[in-house]
């Protein structure tokens, strides 16, 4: 029986490889952010509504090795658990320690260092425990070859000792999958003396999908669905693709869901996903033993959000840098009811600019903020990765304001700028799709078949500038190099950049 309507996505923008675990009536999220600090975000809902960020489990740059973490790198597929009144997540830190697992008794932190995993070669490690309390570990077998990225090897599992990080046992082979290319994101479920095995096949793109395998020991003899993959939108027009990543959770009420990630794609032949890898919901149905999943369908929240923030107060919980934490960043001190950037001489591209920024949550969005900048170059941007970005820049000086809007892709650039009066100055970014009210026209096809149109602008001296209009489809998830999605947010080039009135306002329908 149904207990209440879950809005799909459940977590909107760049929240991809969700876990969940439920302890009394409160349930649990974390998701991947991989090279963005705080890293892998702890949402607490008590009625699969509303999520609120109650901690993060990555806040100190020595836990989660972000300072080098390569673009795809970093932490990623986490696994939430919880038993004994401690907190378990296990993530993979990749291309840095491995496999690692922290551990707090309260999920909003701290959590501490991480023990390391010894001798795991792969990803995406689950953890459950037996009926004696041994910890299984359970993981896709990778091995890297070269600057492959790397050979799936199938499931494959370890006792391990969570204190010390020590192997207790020989790693066993379990399930190579029913045939797709890279099984992974393993987890193990147990219901009804039975031991469940979900994983993802066919890659996190369009081939996208969830199986299962069963057993009574957790330990092997894995036996295949009889419909696998039971849960995948490849070959459909569903609205929501690339379904996959699967963990289950059983409701206080004895419903199961799988929460898992999804993309929604755009344009006239639905190519490209400005918002990345969102968390969604699918409601599983048990029949003759084996789960059954509804189709993921859109379940959108109606009107726009509004979300404004003054910088009176401490940053909330949804600002993010990258590979650096943001009180190294964010100055709150400096100009009172303002965030004050200290430029570093570097921008957008460098591997650690100076940026803090949040999620694009909407497929239709604007952030707004006013700068004050004196002798200094800073402004607005957003972000895929160092390579992917749009940004509109405010460069004062003795010579006068000048506002430069520019448009970075891999082999691609494009710039604008215009000179302005002195003083504050307006800057807005805005996604927009064409052939709604008031949006740009692009030329001919790329009209139809894109996701949306990026808006640079800027407002001073009483006036508004458009300077450029910018396809989209180049920040998404198909054509960036990252695994991440849009992030909007402020950035310091040279000098001290201030900000003051930030609004983000977004809608999907």
């Amino acid at each position: 029986m149904r207990v209440t309507v879950i809005p799909n996505p459940v977590l909107q923008g760049f929240n991809p490889d969700p876990s969940a675990c439920r302890v009394g009536e409160a349930y649990y999220l974390v998701t991947s952010t991989f090279e963005y600090m705080p890293g892998l975000p702890i949402y607490r809902s008590t009625d699969l509504v509303d999520w609120e960020i109650v901690g993060h489990v990555i806040t100190r740059m020595e836990q989660g090795e972000l300072g080098d973490a390569a673009t795809g790198g970093g932490v990623w597929a986490p696994t939430l658990r919880h038993r004994d009144g401690v907190f378990y997540c296990i993530v993979t830190i990749a291309m840095g320690r491995g496999c690692v697992v922290f551990s707090a008794t309260d999920p909003a932190g701290p959590w501490d260092d991480g023990v390391l995993i010894e001798g795991i070669e792969g990803i995406d490690p689950d953890l459950a425990w037996d009926a004696d309390g041994t910890a299984i570990v359970t993981y896709s077998g990778l091995v890297t070859k070269g600057e492959d990225f790397g050979t799936h090897t199938g499931i494959r599992q370890v006792d391990v000792d969570l204190a010390t990080g020590a192997l207790l046992s020989e790693k066993r082979s379990l399930w190579s999958g029913s045939g797709f290319m890279f099984p992974e994101a393993p987890h193990l479920v147990e219901r009804d003396g039975w031991w469940y095995l979900f994983i993802a096949e066919g890659g996190t793109e369009r081939g996208h999908g969830e199986s299962v395998a069963r057993s009574r020991d957790p330990r092997g003899g894995f036996v295949p669905g009889p419909a696998n993959p039971f849960l995948t939108a490849r070959s459909t027009e569903r609205p929501v693709q690339n379904t996959g990543h699967g963990d289950l959770v059983e409701t206080a009420t004895g419903e199961w869901l799988m929460f898992c990630l999804g993309v929604r794609p755009r344009g006239a032949v639905r190519s490209f996903s400005a918002l990345g890898r969102e968390t969604f919901c699918s409601r599983i149905a048990w029949v003759d033993g084996w789960p059954t999943a509804e189709p993921i369908e859109l379940g959108l929240r109606p009107g726009s959000e509004v979300e404004e923030i003054a910088f009176d107060g401490p940053l909330d919980a949804g600002w993010m840098a990258i590979r650096r934490t943001v009180g190294s960043v964010a100055d709150l001190q400096a100009r009172p009811g303002a965030i004050t950037l200290h430029g570093e001489g570097v921008g957008m591209d460098a591997q650690s600019p100076v940026f803090v920024g949040r999620r694009q949550r909407h497929q239709t969005a604007s952030a707004a903020v006013t700068v004050e900048a004196d002798d200094a170059r800073g402004g607005l941007a957003v972000r895929y990765d160092e390579a992917t970005f749009y940004e509109v820049l405010v460069d004062a000086s003795s010579g006068g304001t000048r506002v430069e809007a520019r448009a970075v892709i891999p082999g691609f650039e494009r710039t604008a700028s215009v000179d302005v009066p002195p003083g504050p100055v307006e800057l807005e970014i805005a996604a927009v799709r064409p052939g709604t009210a008031g949006a740009p026209e692009i030329t001919g096809f790329v009209d139809m078949i894109t996701s949306d149109v990026v808006r640079l602008i800027a407002r001073a001296g009483g006036q508004e500038h458009v300077l450029a209009e910018v396809d989209g489809r180049s920040l998404s998830a198909e054509t960036a190099g990252s695994f991440t999605g849009r992030v909007l947010g402020l950035v310091a080039v040279r000098g001290d950049v201030s900000f003051r009135g930030w609004r983000y306002e977004g809608s999907d329908t």
